[in-house]
């Protein structure tokens, strides 16, 4: 009997725990852990992810969105929230949910004191991001001073953490960018503590930074992709197991005879007899049309099957002439084998962008 009946993402907490566990042991003692839940818990479902971590004992957690947070905390999360993307919009509903908001720019940082300040806050947790080389969200370095300086003169604020974004920590020829970068948080580290006659949460590590550049782990670290079994560096990330493993079922057997074509615009003309399978998955369900034409793979009995023809919304075919199997059958498409990083390279991208694309319309199932 298959093992599923439609297409679902079997979801491993046994996996993310070790997973969580394997990055702490890289960590000093004193390390916080902040947990990156956004984008669904990289298409896991932050409401099932974060509770599990929550129970592991994670110091923080970040989204990205305001809405984001509002989840976790409807789910019941405790733990403190970083929102790491803002928008003025929703401050008052931010802190009606008590997240902390990054402040990044001028803009951000007058809007959130104005709604500070109407709601007579005292010492709200706000974090302070710079743009250390990244050049996407953060005040510039010789910002500081005057950024410092501003929060300081209103107690209706407390930083709760400094922090930055490395741009490629994995890469081996970046090292001296990172270091650079690395220097630069050291630099305004120190501002603050000037200033403000304290030291903040400094956090600047990601899963890569984490795993290459264990003296800039600082006060926390923040993980996200390596959580979910994936380290952005094959050596090094060895010890991380995906969580995720999207499963499907062959729907229906046909046999191409030569000359006969598959799929939208005749994308594929079987050049001789072909058996092909059709499998209930599409760009509906996450998997683009950049698959398809010999882009991409699934696994079915133990054998690799190419995706043929064009990706249809709700349905993909493959090439099974040279498989034993019917349908019904168990189809894996991306798991420990393929990984999504493997099965992802075959279109030119990367595993972050096919996990976190799954549909919602696609079934979780967890498993311990």
């Amino acid at each position: 009997m298959p093992e599923v009946a439609e297409t679902v993402l079997e979801i491993d907490l046994g996996a993310l725990r070790a997973n969580y566990e394997y990055l702490r042991s890289t960590l000093r003692p004193e390390t916080r852990f902040m947990a990156v839940v956004k984008a669904f818990a990289y298409g896991h479902d932050a409401t099932k992810i974060a509770p599990y971590l929550e129970q592991l004992g994670v110091d923080y957690f970040a989204v990205a969105y305001t809405s984001e947070g509002i989840e976790l905390r409807e789910a019941g999360i405790k733990t403190p929230i970083l929102v790491l993307h803002p928008q003025s919009v929703h401050f008052n509903r931010l802190v009606d949910y008590s997240l902390e908001p990054c402040i990044y720019s001028d803009y951000v940082m007058t809007g959130f004191l104005e709604t500070a300040k109407a709601r007579k806050l005292s010492d709200y947790p706000v974090h302070l991001k710079f743009n250390t080389g990244l050049n996407r969200l953060g005040f510039d370095e010789g910002d500081a001073e005057k950024v410092f300086a501003a929060i300081s003169r209103n107690p209706s604020l407390k930083v709760a953490s400094v922090f930055s974004h490395l741009a490629a920590s994995e890469d081996p020829d970046e090292v001296s960018f990172t270091r650079s970068q690395i220097d630069a948080f050291l630099r305004i580290a120190a501002v603050f503590e000037d200033i403000e006659g304290y030291r903040p949460l400094l956090h600047q590590c990601n899963t890569s930074g984490i795993l290459c550049y264990p003296e800039a782990q600082f006060d926390m670290v923040r993980s996200g992709i390596g959580l979910y079994g994936y380290g952005n560096d094959s050596e090094k990330g060895k010890h991380l197991c995906p969580v995720g493993t999207l499963k499907t079922v062959i729907s229906q057997i046909h046999l191409l005879k030569k000359g006969d074509s598959l799929s939208y615009n005749r994308a594929f003309v079987a050049e001789k007899p072909t058996r092909t399978a059709t499998l209930p998955l599409g760009h509906a369900d996450g998997i683009g049309r950049q698959y398809g034409n010999g882009r991409g793979y699934v696994r079915i009995n133990g054998k690799y099957a190419p995706i043929i023809g064009n990706v249809c919304m709700d349905m993909l075919m493959v090439d099974i002439t040279h498989i034993d199997c019917r349908e019904g059958d168990e189809v894996v498409v991306y798991g420990k084998n393929p990984t999504a990083a493997e099965f992802a390279a075959t279109a030119g991208t990367i595993s972050y962008e096919l996990i976190t694309g799954i549909s919602r319309r696609v079934k979780r199932v967890y498993i311990r």
